[in-house]
């Protein structure tokens, strides 16, 4: 990612009046071998996991676009060792796409020698972008998010279409020509994009069956009142969710708090802006045509691809990807604390069985549930023979 030139736009999706006005940002990721790459404009306060990861979610998926085919989940990615990189819900979101990253080796990190490894194939785009394509912006200037992203995607449709480094044809066919024989992996679903950037929070309802997630207040079920749930909140998560006695409840909405996500105020016009209308004024009287950026009656050759394309796709298998546990030790930690007692202080034939269920699987969501269906059983027949 790096800050676009532009610096802002007139009116930006989304305003933190606790935090000013966001920076435009660009994000951009390169496919290694055939060069192509696809941009998109965020505005943004600094480099966070969210942005990256609802980004990297747009940059797999189907754009649309019958000359842009490039999608699909990458087997690697090569990114620098930023708040992103390190942040754990990207990590587990990687982990659970099955996905491997890798991150930038700063110079002379061992003191030894050259350690610095070139980002070049990123950073070229990111210059050529601002250098070919923002320039036009001192005639044209978008105004909204949407609207950017609909010219630059114009620009990557030319940008992709030009030589490879190496390669006698464009970059887009060398990446169509290119991809694996057994097809590209398909991305999951945004609902399932969402679980996997959740992580659980124990937390203890109040007595007014109130629970508050970062000065929001929520109103869960009455009978959750004074009780330990399992909050499942996730980074693109409006609403939230719960976990209780096995079941999950919800959506449950704000009742009181901050301006909940989505709703937020924009600014009011200052001096910077009324000088970016005498710039749109000056742009108007240079009469560039509007279609430089937006391309609406661009005219080009048909690339040279071959009949029908149809890109043999393998479909995303939602059971292979559930979280799995690194080791038996931390499922043992988190059964431990899904039961709310040690399992040391558990009867021995119940932790055999556990042993017994952890030598099967580590899935965290298949483990849970027949830890959770063994002690229910258990508990009720204790009931009935009672």
């Amino acid at each position: 990612m790096s800050p676009s030139d532009l610096k802002r736009i007139e009116a930006p999706s989304w305003v933190d009046s606790s935090k000013g006005e966001p920076t435009l940002m660009l994000y951009s990721v390169v496919d290694d071998r055939s060069g192509v790459c696809f941009l998109e404009y965020r505005c943004v306060y600094g480099e966070d996991a969210e942005s990256a990861l609802r980004f990297l979610f747009n940059a797999m998926t189907t754009k649309g676009e019958a000359e842009f085919p490039f999608q699909g989940r990458p087997k690697m990615i090569y990114l620098d060792n930023g708040p992103v990189a390190k942040s754990r819900v990207f990590q587990n979101v990687m982990l659970a796409l099955g996905i491997e990253w890798q991150t930038h080796i700063p110079a002379g990190k061992d003191g030894e020698r050259v350690t610095a490894r070139s980002k070049g194939k990123v950073e070229r785009p990111f210059r050529t972008v601002k250098d070919a394509h923002e320039t036009l912006y001192h005639f044209h200037k978008p105004e909204t998010e949407q609207q950017a992203n609909e010219w630059l995607m114009r620009y990557l449709l030319r940008y992709n279409r030009q030589d490879h480094r190496s390669e006698p044809h464009s970059r887009i066919e060398d990446w169509i020509a290119n991809f694996p024989a057994e097809g590209i992996r398909e991305r999951c679903t945004w609902e399932q994009f969402c679980r996997f950037a959740r992580e659980p929070e124990r937390r203890k309802v109040g007595i007014d069956a109130r629970v508050s997630v970062d000065g929001t207040a929520y109103e869960v079920e009455p009978d959750m009142a004074g009780e330990t749930v399992l909050l499942l909140w996730g980074l693109f998560d409006s609403e939230l969710y719960v976990e209780y006695e096995g079941a999950r409840t919800g959506p449950y909405h704000p009742v009181s708090g901050p301006i909940p996500l989505g709703r937020y105020r924009a600014f009011k016009r200052g001096t910077a802006d009324e000088r970016a209308g005498r710039i749109r004024t000056l742009a108007d009287q240079l009469k560039l045509p509007i279609t430089a950026l937006a391309g609406e009656d661009l005219r080009w050759a048909p690339l040279n691809l071959p009949g029908e394309l149809e890109l043999a796709k393998q479909p995303f298998d939602a059971q292979a990807h559930e979280y799995h546990f690194p080791s038996s030790i931390a499922a043992k930690l988190a059964i431990a604390d899904d039961l709310a007692q040690p399992l040391a202080k558990i009867a021995p034939e119940d932790r055999a069985f556990i042993e017994q269920v952890l030598g099967e699987t580590l899935i965290r969501s298949i483990m849970l549930a027949r830890v959770r269906a063994y002690f229910r059983n258990k508990k009720s027949g204790e009931d009935h023979a009672s």
